[in-house]
């Protein structure tokens, strides 16, 4: 499905509900160079996709699912494709996307973009950072896209002002895996290598 226009020069498809549709740790790694676009200020602005790291339910102590579904977590439970927007540290929102097999639970959590479109817009959310500190970082995207609470649960393959479209195939070779940041959990959690990133790619979060 082409992605509605609106002056929209990015020659991208939205990525479908099938590709989200299958474990969380795959749709992670396969989301890096995929693109998440905003309609923001009239103008599509945002990036491709340079890091992001997954969690499951409750087999997973580090994800929000772990102790069951609540009103908070539910988008994880929900049709993967959908987003999940959750506000930490009283400041801060974080942008997951639901991704699951049918029946399970899952999410993914975006950690850093390329930002590419829109860039000016993106700064001035950001009240005027440099290019090197928009988006290497799962609060500084959201802060330079304005994604808050007004955005989640929202479908990713239908929404007009929100969406994931297709981006550059990368090679085995370009692709890092490893831990992730600071979660809780046990020690089986803490060392799931389910965060994964491109290589030397100055946008990835430190």
């Amino acid at each position: 499905m082409s992605i509605p226009q609106k002056q929209l020069k990015v020659n991208s498809t939205r990525l479908p509900y099938a590709f989200y549709a299958r474990e969380a740790w795959l749709v992670a790694r396969e989301l890096l160079g995929m693109r998440v676009l905003r309609w923001l200020d009239g103008q599509w602005v945002g990036g491709s996709i340079v890091e992001a790291e997954a969690y499951t339910g409750m087999d997973d102590a580090a994800s929000h699912a772990y102790r069951g579904r609540t009103a908070r977590n539910a988008p994880m439970f929900g049709r993967p494709g959908h987003t999940y927007l959750y506000f930490v540290y009283g400041m801060h929102w974080m942008f997951n996307i639901a991704a699951h097999p049918e029946g399970a639970v899952g999410a993914v959590l975006i950690r850093a973009l390329a930002p590419e479109w829109g860039v000016e817009v993106m700064q001035a959310q950001r009240g005027g950072k440099p290019l090197a500190q928009l988006t290497n970082g799962p609060a500084r995207l959201a802060q330079a896209l304005a994604l808050d609470a007004t955005l989640n649960a929202v479908d990713l393959c239908a929404h007009p002002d929100l969406t994931l479209t297709s981006g550059c195939a990368l090679a085995e070779a370009a692709i890092a895996c490893g831990p992730r940041v600071r979660v809780p959990g046990d020690a089986v959690a803490q060392a799931r290598p389910w965060r994964f990133w491109i290589r030397e790619n100055p946008y990835v979060s430190h």
